[in-house]
């Protein structure tokens, strides 16, 4: 009855036409920052916090968090039509999404990323309105050497990734750690791998990065093919899957949610981790892996039901207990101060109206961004029909403003450029780029949560701590099974032959 009291205040919140407004204005501009590479979700909400400095507390957090949820499905858009992920995690959508485009399905695609983040983003909303102060009580007791475990258990979805050949994968992953070590180290303060130069202390920005290995690498990639005639491409649709299509996904959508929702509730972890941990389960857990990389509508499902339900599942630590799960969360956490509210247990007493109206205001944003995207889809799809010889250099220019945008520096334009060299020389010689940014992404939290449990407790800590050995366990099987199952192919073809 109590819980059924608080989201009558919560849908009090939301009556009047000023309430809707709002959030139809969030959505859209959270798809509109998705889909702009270098306007990360955490940008957007960042960009719009001092305008709703003199709008109601309940209004502003509506606002934002609508911004919030629809921005990750937002990264898709950009990912499926073009490679070039509008959000970090979006670059796990591009690895089926993009393929898609090319065998003139985008609108396969982008309908299926669709309604695998709505449906994810539900899923996330619902866990984080039954489960937000438990949740938040277990991810709280994760010791340093859990947290490792997780990382690298993240890691070892490099297996999934390879197509044939891991110790490529492998070596692109070693890769992704080099290029995160670089910088200032973050328990010691000392510069490595500077070179002496200032612009290197903080280590190479995500964005910028990311843009080069998937967007820059392939314009280069055109540029060595470049025939001066036009591209033939069949006739792009712009249908939705079939309901049928739906329902041979409805479990990978299902699962990845709630999987989502789960590495969401673990601060630091984020939509990214989650994306890749659900992609390699996904594709494990098919009946045709073999799709995967080459346009599966599982992977896309996979890759969007996570990274929007993560949004959920991060949102519990925020509202629960004050602690930010990701870096939106961080800029969610000073609208609340901007407020003068105190996100945490008393949040929940002292302001119902705030909490359940956010969790309304999540559920109505769902529908509205499902709305939006189907009405969209039409237009979205004309991005493909550009001729080549406009669409590779806007592909260029967006790089470039994306890179530049991120803190307004042309070393990240540099880099961006030079991430794209080293993306088109990767996949030229048979090297997937998509372990790089996994490497890159997860470097931080493996090397600072291996080396904290060990100062504290010694490596023992690894087999005393049952969560992290079992986590440890998984992440070792998670690896070696594909390695066993390429051997195992292998001795039967030769045994054929």
């Amino acid at each position: 009855m109590e819980l059924f009291d608080s989201f009558s205040i919560g849908l009090s919140v939301l009556m009047g036409w000023k309430p809707i407004l709002i959030i139809v204005i969030g959505v859209i501009v959270g798809i509109l920052a998705g889909a702009m590479p270098g306007l990360s979700p955490s940008t957007a909400v960042a960009l719009l916090v001092p305008f709703s400095y003199t709008m109601e507390p309940a209004l502003a957090l509506i606002l934002l968090t609508s911004i919030y949820i629809a921005s990750n499905y937002g990264g898709s858009i950009t990912a499926v039509l073009i490679n070039t992920p509008g959000t970090p995690s979006a670059a796990v959508t591009a690895m089926d999404g993009y393929p898609l485009t090319q065998k003139g399905q985008a609108g396969k695609g982008l309908g299926t990323a669709l309604v695998a983040s709505t449906i994810g983003g539900a899923v996330g909303v619902a866990i984080l309105i039954l489960f937000a102060v438990p949740l938040a009580r277990i991810a709280l007791k994760f010791s340093p050497a859990a947290y490792f475990a997780l990382a690298l258990f993240g890691l070892a979805t490099v297996a999934s990734m390879s197509r044939g050949n891991v110790l490529k994968s492998l070596l692109a992953i070693l890769f992704g750690l080099m290029i995160k070590n670089i910088g200032i180290d973050p328990i010691s303060g000392v510069s490595r791998f500077t070179f002496g130069s200032d612009q290197l202390y903080d280590g190479f920005t995500l964005i910028p990065a990311l843009i080069g290995l998937f967007a820059v690498s392939v314009v280069f990639a055109k540029m060595e093919d470049w025939t001066g005639k036009a591209r033939i491409m069949e006739k792009v649709d712009n249908k939705l899957p079939s309901i049928k299509e739906f329902m041979k996904i409805k479990m990978t959508i299902l699962r990845s949610s709630v999987i989502g929702t789960i590495i969401g509730v673990f601060p630091g972890a984020g939509a990214t981790i989650a994306a890749f941990i659900s992609y390699d389960m996904a594709k494990k857990a098919s009946k045709t892996p073999e799709e995967f990389g080459k346009g599966s509508l599982e992977g896309v499902a996979a890759a969007e039901g996570a990274n929007s339900s993560s949004v959920g599942g991060a949102l519990v630590p925020l509202l629960a207990l004050g602690i930010p799960g990701s870096a939106t969360d961080a800029v969610l956490l000073g609208a609340f101060m901007l407020h003068d509210l105190v996100p945490g247990p008393l949040l929940f007493q002292n302001n119902p109206d705030i909490v359940y109206g956010i969790f309304c205001s999540l559920i109505l944003a769902n529908i509205i961004m499902l709305a939006i995207g189907v009405y969209g889809n039409r237009l979205f799809i004309k991005v493909v029909s550009v001729p080549e010889a406009i669409m590779y250099p806007l592909i260029l220019a967006i790089a470039v403003i994306g890179s530049f945008a991120v803190s307004g520096s042309m070393f990240d334009v540099a880099a961006c450029i030079g991430f794209g060299v080293i993306g088109w020389l990767f996949k030229r010689y048979g090297f997937p780029v998509a372990p790089i940014v996994l490497g890159i992404v997860l470097g931080q939290m493996v090397e600072e949560n291996f080396r904290r449990a060990v100062m504290m407790d010694g490596y023992s800590i690894f087999f005393t701590d049952k969560l992290a050995f079992v986590v440890l366990v998984i992440s070792f099987l998670s690896f070696v099974w594909p390695l066993y199952k390429s051997w195992k192919h292998h001795k039967a073809e030769q045994l054929k032959a």
